[in-house]
């Protein structure tokens, strides 16, 4: 017997969490067996950028004797939301709101009508095909309030089965924002401006490879939640 530590995981799920995870990812993963639609996938996710972002030291040392100490970052210290939205072919639009401001229905829906128009320039072949976006978000308040719902609606996107307390399957959590946070490491921003045009930077230097492995990832993820009867996957 040897002492294993234990996984953090997101959420403690219940029995019917379980079997909402595992019967989306059964559905996910016939439909993307008879016709592959990971092409029309658009996703879109919300993180907070802190201003301080310490790295944790890794140091070599004698049994019994203590490891280098690395703070943790100040959940209350400077910090923004970065809103963005990327497809297989990178990111169309994005969002870095002020410290003042939040995530509201009317603020998502306003930015959906930006990523709509985003879309209209950077993705024309949206429009000369039947087959539309097709919009992978989770089930936060602001995603499914009300006037969000209505607006989806009028574009005619479809809103992609996503099971609640599942970010080993959303690309946004699982891909983009843990290759964010790795680049973040060691930063230290003194300015709103200073993390925007750091994101612009990050974006810039990731391929048209990068963004495709985000998302031709997600079959394999449903296929292991599947396997695994429901459980969260391994980090």
């Amino acid at each position: 017997m040897i002492q294993k530590q234990g996984n953090w995981v997101p959420y403690e799920l219940k029995p019917r969490d379980v079997e909402r995870r595992l019967f989306a990812c059964e559905q996910l993963l016939a439909r993307q067996r008879q016709k592959g639609f990971l092409h029309r996938i658009v996703t879109g996710y919300e993180k907070w950028v802190h201003y301080d972002n310490p790295k944790r030291r890794k140091s070599w040392g004698y049994p019994g004797h203590a490891s280098t100490s690395t703070a943790k970052p100040n959940i209350h210290g400077s910090k923004v939301m970065l809103s963005i939205w990327w497809d297989l072919l990178g990111v169309m639009y994005y969002e870095l709101l002020k410290s003042t401001e939040t995530i509201t229905g009317d603020r998502h829906r306003t930015q959906l009508m930006r990523l709509s128009r985003a879309l209209k320039d950077q993705r024309p072949q949206y429009n000369e095909r039947h087959d539309k976006v097709i919009l992978q978000h989770d089930n936060a308040r602001p995603h499914v309030a009300k006037v969000v719902k209505t607006y989806l609606e009028t574009l005619k996107w479809e809103v992609l089965p996503h099971p609640p307390y599942s970010p080993d399957v959303a690309p946004s959590d699982y891909h983009l924002f843990r290759s964010m946070a790795h680049g973040l490491a060691d930063q230290r921003f003194r300015s709103y401006e200073e993390v925007k045009n750091w994101i612009d930077s990050w974006i810039a230097s990731n391929d048209d490879q990068f963004f495709q492995r985000g998302i031709r990832t997600l079959p394999e993820r449903w296929e292991k939640v599947v396997a695994s009867d429901g459980q969260y996957l391994e980090s």
